[in-house]
């Protein structure tokens, strides 16, 4: 018999050499692991810092919690378990719906310019226009320096008798335009939105940083077809920011809430708690009566409802990509 059979029943039977993988498996399986390092790296650096803010933070909330159901001083003594009497009391008090309300209207006022002027201002002063430094220092000072002495400083030009706004108008032969602007509810609305809209300078940021990742080849094509800069502004450029337009829009809502030093430091909520927010309601009755409890019920109210306001806007934003 011939050798040929055997010889290739060998071969068919030796073990055959491990196949290696293909370039792009290795690829990726190299990838993954270079991305578990890091991750792992990242929480290594990182844990200590959650860890802190974990337990600052869980403690915190725990404390307030447990107040929230007691009724008690600020010296916390003679303790007195009420139950779920401070969150009635709260819910049903009307300055605190007015409050609630305030934070509302505020920022609504707020997020309208920051998508129409702050949103212009900053598509203006990235085209080029002259004296743009002059203009980014005004508009962006106020979000450089602390919000309580600019709110300060505003305050104390609305005053009646030698404020900075009713001296001007005396000066200028306009006194029968002076007012109380915070002794009386409209001029004190009017006021703070004006000072809420002039605080367009976090907006502006964004809108700038944005705008410098903007596909340009879109506005040239837009211009070389005969596009007027309105239809710029509204048709192309409005639309290609919508992902920043939520950013400012959910920045500018949740900062409504934050917005204590604001309201205090200019009208402290002036005339009657009209003008007050969640801020200098919760402020007011810890430190003017002294209703620890009650503060921390209305507390756990308002950081439910800003947290509820976040939840809502990322689920809108994750079902719009």
């Amino acid at each position: 018999m011939s050798a040929y059979p055997t010889t290739a029943r060998r071969e068919a039977t030796a073990p055959r050499p491990a196949a290696h993988p293909e370039p792009s498996t290795a690829h990726q399986v190299g990838r993954r692991r270079r991305t578990r390092r890091a991750l792992l790296a990242a929480a290594v650096f990182l844990s200590p810092l959650a860890v802190f803010y974990g337990i600052y933070y869980l403690y915190a909330f725990g404390f307030l919690a447990d107040m929230s159901t007691k009724q008690t001083s600020l010296s916390f003594t003679d303790v007195t378990d009420v139950g779920l009497e401070n969150f009635r009391l709260v819910l049903t008090d009307p300055a605190f719906h007015t409050a609630l309300l305030n934070n509302l209207i505020f920022a609504a006022v707020s997020i309208v310019a920051a998508l129409t002027i702050g949103f212009f201002l900053a598509v203006s002063l990235a085209s080029g226009v002259r004296f743009r430094r002059l203009f980014y220092a005004v508009f962006l000072l106020p979000s450089l320096i602390p919000l309580s002495l600019f709110a300060t400083v505003f305050g104390r030009m609305l005053e009646t008798d030698d404020g900075a706004v009713n001296t001007a108008l005396r000066s200028m032969g306009l006194g029968s335009l002076t007012q109380d602007w915070l002794g009386s509810t409209g001029p004190a609305y009017t006021a703070l939105f004006v000072l809420l809209v002039y605080l367009v300078g976090l907006p502006v940021m964004y809108y700038t940083s944005d705008l410098s990742t903007l596909n340009t080849s879109v506005l040239e094509a837009a211009m070389i077809d005969g596009a007027k800069a309105g239809q710029m502004y509204r048709l192309i450029l409005f639309p290609m920011l919508r992902g920043t337009h939520r950013t400012v829009i959910l920045s500018v809502l949740l900062g409504s809430f934050r917005a204590f030093d604001v309201v205090y430091f200019s009208s402290n909520g002036q005339p009657g708690g009209r003008t007050q927010i969640t801020g200098t309601y919760l402020y007011n009755t810890m430190m003017g009566s002294g209703r620890v409890g009650y503060a921390s019920a209305a507390a756990v109210i308002v950081l439910v409802i800003a947290i509820a306001v976040s939840a809502v806007q990322i689920l809108l934003e994750r079902r719009s990509k």
